[in-house]
């Protein structure tokens, strides 16, 4: 691994406090915006029903159930709120049981792995980057899954049936209400709003349809973004990657500073809201030279994906 190792071999003492404190009211106002906009493509598109407005929810909502995700994943770090307890209750009763995840706890021991060992033959998330370089058509077929549901149908279909596991029947239905049971009350009164509204199938449409299409398909290219061919495993500053994402990018595949991936790995604790002046002290200090950074996500696929 490279010499630069610890946050302050990149930032200064101020630096650093300055990046680690958490705002509770710039968390809070995420929270709201990421379920703002899913809530308001829900109703634009169940007033004005037609492909346009449908397809154009199904990807708004497909990337902000992202962005549910990537603030989970400053919970994770505790960068959402600096209580404890409350953070980790946000996490899953706010942005995870929602949708298909649970505790934070879960995840949270899973990720420090990654960190700890990013790039290395013991990161969990070595699978995700390794096998890239990758063809055309394999990356084709990919995005046919993804986009098709496919991918999703598989992925959501393990956690289900994970969900069941136990030697007995009892056993297996306690389980499943542990794991999944307040998931399935929280979208059975999302279910029961959408009827209220009198078009209960949109419910299907406008949160189901982009878990498995749209949703499955930016996480692949968040995914390939930040760890996929990057020039050197070994070295914090090229072994993981940051993304100069334009507005519409921000917009449908890298919600909520998700894009500055190698200023994440630098201080792991800083909240999402802060990156971009991370990203802009290390430029400033003039690390740019040594940093792997990619303008946009088309390049990222070229690399990923050569011709």
């Amino acid at each position: 691994m490279s010499d630069l190792q610890r946050p302050g071999d990149f930032f200064s003492p101020t630096e650093i406090a300055y990046l680690r404190t958490v705002s509770s009211w710039r968390s809070t106002l995420a929270i709201v915006h990421c379920w703002g906009v899913i809530l308001g493509a829900w109703v634009v598109a169940s007033i004005w029903t037609n492909p346009l407005t449908v397809i154009l929810a199904i990807m708004i909502i497909g990337a902000r159930q992202l962005g549910l995700f990537v603030l989970t994943h400053d919970g994770a770090h505790g960068a959402l709120y600096a209580n404890r307890k409350v953070n980790d209750w946000v996490c899953e009763w706010i942005l995870n049981r929602p949708f298909t995840d649970e505790k934070i706890d879960t995840y949270r021991k899973y990720h420090v792995k990654h960190h700890v060992n990013t790039q290395q033959e013991d990161d969990p998330d070595l699978a995700l980057s390794k096998p890239f370089p990758i063809s055309k058509s394999s990356f084709r077929r990919k995005v046919i899954r993804d986009l098709t549901g496919q991918t999703g149908w598989d992925q959501y279909g393990r956690i289900f049936r994970a969900a069941f596991k136990g030697d007995t029947l009892s056993q297996r239905l306690a389980n499943a209400w542990r794991r999944i049971g307040p998931n399935v009350v929280i979208n059975l009164l999302f279910l029961a709003g959408f009827a209220v509204a009198g078009v209960w199938y949109m419910y299907f449409l406008l949160w189901w349809v982009p878990a498995l299409t749209w949703n499955r398909f930016v996480v692949r290219l968040r995914n390939i973004g930040e760890h996929a061919v990057v020039p050197d495993n070994d070295d914090r500053l090229r072994n993981t990657r940051t993304t100069i994402a334009s507005w519409w990018e921000r917009a449908l595949i890298a919600p909520y500073n998700v894009q500055y991936h190698l200023e994440h790995h630098l201080v792991v604790n800083c909240p999402h809201y802060k990156l971009r002046d991370a990203h802009k002290m290390l430029i400033e200090k003039g690390f740019e030279d040594q940093m792997e950074i990619q303008k946009g996500y088309k390049a990222i696929l070229a690399l990923a994906v050569p011709s």
